[in-house]
């Protein structure tokens, strides 16, 4: 049975992006993750957060989001709280600070999915305890942590993969492109020009890239952009809060969903992943997402392995 890491250099610290941290900081938390999901499946306990609580603050809808972090939380012998922003003083304008300087005296750490990334940053500004972003505008490392932690169960080298993510360059594309290029995986995003999401994080990501030996690259063409690919990724068309721009987007995104004839133009062992929710028969075929390459349920689950790593190394 693999021994739990020493975590320690990461307690009290924000997980916002992936930026903020370094290769080594996140390859300790895979490694992690994956010591926990052994010894889940043991049945060994890992109660390590006793008395320790979580406040989990939600302003946008959730399935795997909360039930991971709350589930997690449980298993690690912590407790945690649902905090539904319309239920909240700040949902009625208590300025952020206020909420943060106070939350700060009740829990250990604060999970927020919000809409607005600033304000996110602003809370982990104001706390004396560590802010996990668990999903904002512009970044959603948690759900690219969990996508690491996958891709290392089947590849395990994960150095000069090539990961191609069709589709919207949207706040889950950005992460993934930013922790591709933490740990040397090479990642494609084929996409309509002007779709290709923050410039700025383009170029965070391609400095990263410079120190790890990463390639990252916009493909117009997603026939071209999957060439001898070992990964195709890709997201809903439309995010929350731009569901107005729903079947404009679908017209625009027509000629990138993931079918079977974009998965044969891959290596014949591509894995195809998503974040889910899904919307079955635009951004994917039903019989993508449900055939033989698909790992998406993987990817699910190990939001709970990657969720109490995140836990464990922060609060301690």
């Amino acid at each position: 049975m693999q021994q739990q890491l020493t975590t320690g250099g990461m307690v009290g610290k924000d997980v916002l992006t992936w930026l903020d941290f370094t290769s080594i900081e996140i390859e300790r938390l895979l490694q992690q993750a994956l010591v926990l999901k052994e010894q889940l499946q043991e049945g060994i306990p890992h109660e390590t957060l006793k008395g320790k609580s979580l406040g989990m603050i939600f302003q946008n809808a959730s399935t795997r989001t909360r039930v991971s972090f709350e589930v997690g939380m449980t298993q690690l012998g912590g407790h945690s709280l649902f905090l539904s922003g319309k239920d909240m003083q700040i949902g009625r304008g208590e300025p952020v600070q206020d909420t943060a300087r106070v939350m700060s005296r009740y829990v250990d750490a604060i999970m927020i999915r919000a809409n607005d990334h600033e304000m996110v940053k602003k809370l982990a500004e104001m706390s004396e305890v560590p802010v996990i972003n668990a999903l904002t505008d512009e970044d959603h490392p948690c759900q690219a942590l969990a996508d690491a932690m996958t891709l290392k169960e089947q590849f395990t080298d994960l150095h000069g993969l090539k990961v191609v993510y069709v589709g919207d360059g949207n706040n889950v594309a950005i992460s993934l492109m930013i922790i591709c290029a933490k740990l040397g995986i090479h990642f494609t995003m084929a996409a309509p020009v002007g779709h290709t999401g923050d410039e700025a994080m383009w170029e965070k990501a391609k400095a990263v890239a410079k120190e790890t030996g990463s390639i990252i690259e916009h493909i117009v063409d997603p026939h071209e952009a999957v060439q001898n690919a070992d990964v195709i990724y890709t997201d809903v068309w439309t995010s929350m809060g731009a569901e107005e721009e729903q079947q404009s987007r679908i017209e625009i995104f027509k000629t990138y969903q993931v079918n079977e004839s974009l998965m044969e133009a891959a290596k014949p062992e591509a894995k195809f992943m998503h974040c889910l929710p899904a919307h079955r028969g635009e951004e994917v075929t039903e019989d993508v997402l449900e055939g033989e390459h698909s790992i998406v349920f993987d990817q699910a689950e190990n939001r709970l392995h990657v969720q109490k790593a995140i836990l464990q190394s922060v609060i301690g």
